[in-house]
């Protein structure tokens, strides 16, 4: 929240003053002040990143024992999430470009969307089709960048001070986004190499195939970079952090960085991968990206600056149903199209980790235009 004689200044300008400096732009607040976007920032915050990072951290004894129970509890728990809000923290994408650029209409909106969500998941479908292997990897690379893009919007926009250049925000990327993806293929090998296969065998007729095409991505070699990488990432990241803040940048936004991190390491050290991913695809990812977009739609925003959290998840809620129905459509879709056929618990999720990917690059490439709207990537700029 902003002092008496920031918010002042804020209400006068347009946008708020304390976003601008946090370095990310607000969206056009339709009648509201400054001071109002603050507040419903910092309760939007305070409701879908920091309270969920509390109960994922509560979580940890269970994620622990996670490896001694059956695959299926993992895919259990990832189809629970995904039904509950993993699909829907996409759903109303389709209305960003309205929400975050005065100059764009709803049926510009609209149709721009449709044309990007149809083109780019068609063509993530095929590779699929043609190249299992490097369709898989490459949708891991993918997932990298977007949960570690949707990471350093939120501490962007919570107002961290630890990130003050370009160059920070992407090494900050490369660790939150490697977290999920990268820690399993070091501490769960065996599941995770089971999930490939299960992708890779819905477009392999033979069985034994599917094991022998991904055998390269598990070699020792790989995970051992995997995990020097992340850990020297890691590192590399919070001493920067700490340096910034011996310079006299504010320690707060740090600790939390640094508490948030520790909280990731363990969890997806411990909990097995299917399960891990289950949680915080819903805990985590899906609910922080759900609290940026009530902040993009003015009176969603409005609401949750009273302190009605209720209500702006009503109104999200409203505009996500209609394509969070169609999300489901489209891994219908997939598993009807799929050379081998759904015929098991493994089977549903590795259709549904297709779809996803075909969901996600268009995706990631709305995220992309709504971080460079508010600046997200380079401090100071945006609108």
């Amino acid at each position: 929240m902003t002092e008496a004689s920031s918010a002042s200044t804020s209400a006068a300008e347009p946008g708020s003053a304390e976003a601008r400096e946090r370095g990310v732009t607000p969206p056009a607040e339709e009648g509201g002040s400054g001071a109002e976007f603050d507040a419903a920032s910092e309760r939007v915050d305070r409701w879908f990143a920091r309270r969920p990072a509390l109960a994922l951290a509560a979580l940890l004894p269970i994620g622990a024992v996670t490896p001694l129970f059956p695959v299926e509890v993992g895919v259990a728990t990832f189809a629970l999430g995904t039904l509950v809000v993993g699909m829907a923290h996409g759903a109303v994408d389709h209305l960003v470009p309205l929400r975050a650029a005065p100059d764009v209409s709803l049926g510009r909106s609209i149709a721009v969307v449709s044309v990007v969500y149809a083109v780019l998941g068609a063509a993530v479908v095929a590779a699929f089709f043609a190249a299992p292997v490097a369709a898989f990897v490459g949708f891991i690379a993918l997932t990298w960048l977007h949960w570690g893009q949707g990471d350093v919007a939120t501490l962007a926009i919570a107002g961290v001070d630890h990130l003050p250049s370009s160059a920070e925000r992407w090494l900050a990327l490369v660790v939150r986004g490697g977290l999920p993806m990268g820690v399993p293929l070091l501490s769960h090998p065996e599941e995770y190499r089971l999930v490939a296969e299960w992708i890779v065998g819905l477009f392999l007729v033979d069985a034994g195939a599917a094991a022998t095409a991904v055998d390269p991505l598990f070699a020792p070699a790989v995970r051992i970079g995997v995990g020097v990488g992340m850990a020297a990432a890691t590192l590399a990241s919070v001493a920067l952090g700490y340096r910034r803040v011996r310079d006299g940048r504010d320690p707060g936004g740090w600790r939390r960085d640094v508490g948030e991190l520790a909280v990731l390491w363990a969890w997806f050290l411990l909990a097995a991968p299917v399960f891990a991913i289950g949680v915080y695809f819903a805990v985590w990812h899906a609910l922080r990206h759900v609290g940026r977009l009530v902040l993009v739609d003015p009176e969603a925003a409005s609401v949750a600056s009273a302190g009605d959290a209720v209500g702006a998840l009503a109104r999200f809620g409203r505009d996500a149903a209609p394509l969070t129905l169609g999300g489901f459509l489209v891994v219908g879709a997939v598993g009807i199209s799929v050379p081998a056929g759904v015929a098991a618990p493994g089977d549903l999720l590795a259709v549904s980790l297709v779809a996803i990917a075909a969901m996600t690059l268009p995706h990631v490439v709305v995220v992309a235009w709504l971080d460079r709207r508010q600046g997200v990537w380079r401090p100071g700029v945006g609108g």
